[in-house]
C-alpha cells in the first residue's frame, strides 16, 4: 500500500471513505448524463469545467475535510441533542428518501424516453440528495459527545465542506423547458424594454414591436441567445467557484454569488445597448457574426473581472490563518 493511500485511510474512517466513493460514483454517472447537454447546448458548455473544478475544490479543501472528520471522531465531539437532533435526522433522511426517489424517477424516465432535460435534472437532484445523506450518515462516530445546537453539529461542519462539490451540479444541469422558456422570455423583455427606453431618452427614433426593434437602418430582432441566460448560468458557476475557493464566511459567499448574477444581468444589458448602437450606426446586418460573438464573450469576461475585483473588498479585515511552525507540526 502506497504512503499516500495510507494517509487517506488514516485521515478518514472506512465508512466515510465508502460514502465518498459511492457519492463520487453517482456524480460520475451524472456527469456522463449531463455531458449530452454540455455538447448540445451552448448555454451549458461551461459544464465541461465542472468535474475539473469540483476535483480542484476537494483537493484544495482536503486538509480541512480530514480535520473535520477527526473532529467528528474525537472525544467530546459536538452533536445535536433533543429536538435539534430529531430535526437534523429528519432532514437527512428526507434528503436520502427524496434523493433516491428523484434518481429512480430520472433513471426510469431516461430509460423510457431517452436523454431529456427532465430526466437529467431529476438524476442531478437525486444525486445531490443521496450525496448529502451519504456524507452525513457515514461521518465518523465518537466515543463521547458534547451537546450543542444542531447547526454546530460536527457532522454538519464536515458536510459544509462539500457544499460546492455537491450543489454546483445543479447549475450545470439543464432547466426544465417550461422554466427555461419563461426565464428567457422575462430576460428578453427586460433587455428590449431597457434598450428602447435608453434610445428614446436620448432622442433617437426607435420603435419596439415585441422582441423586434425598428431602427432607421432596419429591424433588429432580439433572439433567445441575447436574453442573457447563457451568461447568467455561466457567471453563476464562476461566482460559485470563486466564492468556494476564496471566501470563508457564508454571507460573503452568498453575496458574491448574488453579485455574479447581478453583474451578468447588467453587462448583458450593456451588450444589448452596444449591439443596438452598432446596428443604428452601421446597419442592422452589421451586428451578425464576429461583432455579436465578441460582445457575448465580453459579457463573461467583464463579469468575471468584476467578481475578481470584488474579492479583495470582501476579504478586507479577514486575518490570514497563522502558519504552524516546524516544531508545532512535529508535535
Amino acid at each position: 500500500m502506497s504512503t499516500s493511500l495510507k494517509k487517506v485511510l488514516e485521515a478518514l474512517s472506512p465508512s466515510l471513505l465508502v460514502g465518498l466513493v459511492v457519492t463520487g460514483a453517482f456524480f460520475a454517472f451524472v456527469a456522463w448524463d449531463q455531458s449530452h447537454w454540455w455538447q448540445l447546448k451552448e448555454d451549458y458548455s461551461f459544464g465541461w469545467l465542472v468535474p475539473v473544478f469540483v476535483a480542484f475544490v476537494v483537493y484544495d479543501r482536503w486538509a480541512r475535510i480530514t480535520e473535520a472528520a477527526r473532529a467528528c471522531a474525537a472525544d467530546g465531539s459536538a452533536r445535536a441533542v433533543g429536538f435539534g437532533a430529531m430535526l437534523l435526522k429528519l432532514a437527512v433522511w428526507a434528503s436520502i428518501v427524496g434523493g433516491a426517489g428523484m434518481f429512480l424517477l430520472g433513471a426510469l424516465y431516461r430509460a423510457g424516453a431517452g436523454t431529456s432535460q427532465p430526466s437529467t435534472l431529476a438524476l442531478t437532484i437525486g444525486a445531490v440528495g443521496l450525496g448529502v445523506g451519504a456524507i452525513f450518515l457515514n461521518a465518523p462516530s465518537a466515543a463521547s459527545v458534547t451537546p450543542v445546537r444542531f447547526w454546530r453539529d460536527a457532522r454538519l461542519q464536515l458536510l459544509a465542506w462539500f457544499t460546492f462539490p455537491l450543489l454546483v451540479w445543479l447549475i450545470s444541469a439543464p432547466m426544465v423547458s417550461v422554466v427555461e422558456r419563461e426565464l428567457n422570455l422575462f430576460l428578453l423583455r427586460k433587455v428590449v424594454a431597457v434598450v428602447s427606453f435608453v434610445f428614446e431618452t436620448l432622442g433617437l427614433p426607435i420603435e419596439q414591436r415585441g422582441n423586434v426593434l425598428l431602427l432607421p437602418s432596419g429591424s433588429v430582432g432580439v433572439e433567445d441567445a441575447c436574453s442573457g441566460i447563457r451568461s447568467l448560468t455561466a457567471c453563476l458557476f464562476a461566482g460559485s467557484f470563486l466564492a468556494a475557493v476564496f471566501l470563508e464566511k457564508w454571507w460573503k459567499k452568498i453575496l458574491l454569488v448574488g453579485s455574479a448574477m447581478l453583474l451578468a444581468f447588467i453587462t448583458n444589458l450593456g451588450r444589448g445597448l452596444f449591439l443596438t448602437s452598432w446596428a443604428y450606426r452601421n446597419g442592422a446586418d452589421s451586428i451578425g457574426g464576429t461583432v455579436h460573438d465578441v460582445a457575448g464573450y465580453a459579457v463573461l469576461g467583464v463579469t468575471v473581472l468584476g467578481l475578481l475585483c470584488l474579492l479583495p473588498l470582501m476579504n478586507l479585515g479577514s486575518e490570514p490563518e497563522p502558519v504552524a511552525s516546524a516544531e508545532t507540526k512535529r508535535e
